[in-house]
């Protein structure tokens, strides 16, 4: 092909395709940053669930360490108070 032939040809269609090319690789890009964007959002939401079920359960048995602690406490005022009653 002499460098005259080169010039005619008309590369319309190749900068058509590579306008298309950059638009659907930067609609991929933003769909990639947005999956990627949810994925770290849910890992820590994960890692918040978890850390605030490790908390509940704590409570939990707190709670049910105290619920014991006072009905003990409310026996032994019921034996103070029958002894003081005799």
């Amino acid at each position: 092909m002499s460098h005259e032939n080169e010039s005619k040809i008309d590369t319309t269609p190749i900068q058509l395709l590579t306008e298309q090319y950059k638009a659907d690789l930067w609609e991929y890009k933003k769909r990639e940053s947005l999956y990627v964007e949810t994925e770290n959002k849910l890992k820590g939401t994960k890692l918040i669930v978890m850390d605030m079920s490790s908390t509940i359960r704590e409570l939990k048995t707190q709670n049910d360490n105290f619920q014991a602690e006072i009905a003990r406490l409310n026996e032994e005022i019921q034996l103070l108070e029958m002894q003081i009653k005799k």
